[in-house]
């Protein structure tokens, strides 16, 4: 099943956003300071990244889930996305019916 694993946010300062969300949220940082960690099991995490547009990240178990939730989506209505992917890339991007990119995220990978 997919759900929501990450919320990615375009920042301009990685740390100021850090602060601000830690804060706001109430969540930690992991061991990767690009990631903002939630203190409940099964909420989203936020990834701070000063880089890459605002999407979200969904997540699924394995390859098999992947295959299976992108053509779903795709039959919803979502569009798979040109993109440069590394040759170990562990996502797929989609855009929704209104352009808005987001992940599916193999974390079996």
């Amino acid at each position: 099943m997919v759900r929501i694993g990450a919320v990615v946010l375009n920042v301009s300062d990685r740390h100021r956003a850090a602060s601000f969300w830690s804060q706001a949220l109430g969540y930690a940082p992991a061991a990767n300071p690009d990631f903002l960690v939630p203190a409940e099991d099964g909420a989203a995490r936020l990834h701070l990244d000063e880089t890459d547009r605002t999407h979200l990240d969904l997540w699924v178990d394995d390859a098999e889930e992947q295959d299976a939730e992108v053509e779903r989506l795709v039959a919803l209505g979502a569009r798979q996305v040109e993109w440069d992917y590394p040759d170990d890339a562990d996502f797929v991007v989609l855009a929704d019916p209104d352009g808005n990119l987001f992940c599916v995220i193999d974390k079996g990978a």
